[in-house]
């Protein structure tokens, strides 16, 4: 049920307890200032585990990605939904090291069209703080456009639909 997506450079998979500790320290650290963090120990765990629980429950997740050359796993791409979502939404976090070489465009690129095209869904927005720059840029790249009044799970997010 959970899918391996491979793209030119990338190994989208499921995540396993061995992405535990550098999910954490992202999770726990100031880099997770644009989604609700710094974090606790224990709402990381929480986070980790509604990533993987999605699946089974809501057919979507979280999903690590890996350099195919080196194994090396360089962050996450996930899609979001059930009752704190108003609609599904697509996620992306890169670890320290890995940014600004285009991993997270290619790996929400591939689970954008995923979406779109093996799970069927009819809309996806991404859910961004007004102050995230870069992922506002990502968003933008990815063809998604800012919503002037959408439905939203709270005032202080700008929500960038993704065109199928």
């Amino acid at each position: 049920m959970i899918p391996t997506l491979e793209t030119e450079r990338l190994r989208l998979r499921m995540q396993t307890m061995d992405d535990w500790p550098a999910y954490a320290r992202l999770m726990m650290s100031e880099r997770a200032a644009f989604m609700e963090g710094p974090h606790t120990m224990a709402e990381a765990w929480g986070l980790f585990c509604h990533d993987l629980a999605q699946w089974p429950l809501l057919g979507c997740g979280g999903l690590m990605f890996d350099d195919r050359e080196t194994g090396e796993c360089l962050g996450q791409v996930g899609i979001n939904h059930g009752p704190l979502f108003p609609e599904h939404e697509l996620g992306w976090m890169v670890y320290p090291g890995a940014e600004g070489k285009g991993y997270a465009f290619e790996a929400a690129s591939a689970l954008r069209d995923w979406a779109y095209g093996e799970r069927g869904l009819k809309t996806l927005v991404s859910h961004i703080d007004p102050e995230n720059h870069r992922s506002r840029k990502l968003a933008e790249r990815l063809g998604a456009e800012l919503e002037l009044d959408p439905d939203r799970p709270g005032p202080e997010v700008l929500v960038y639909r993704h065109k199928i």
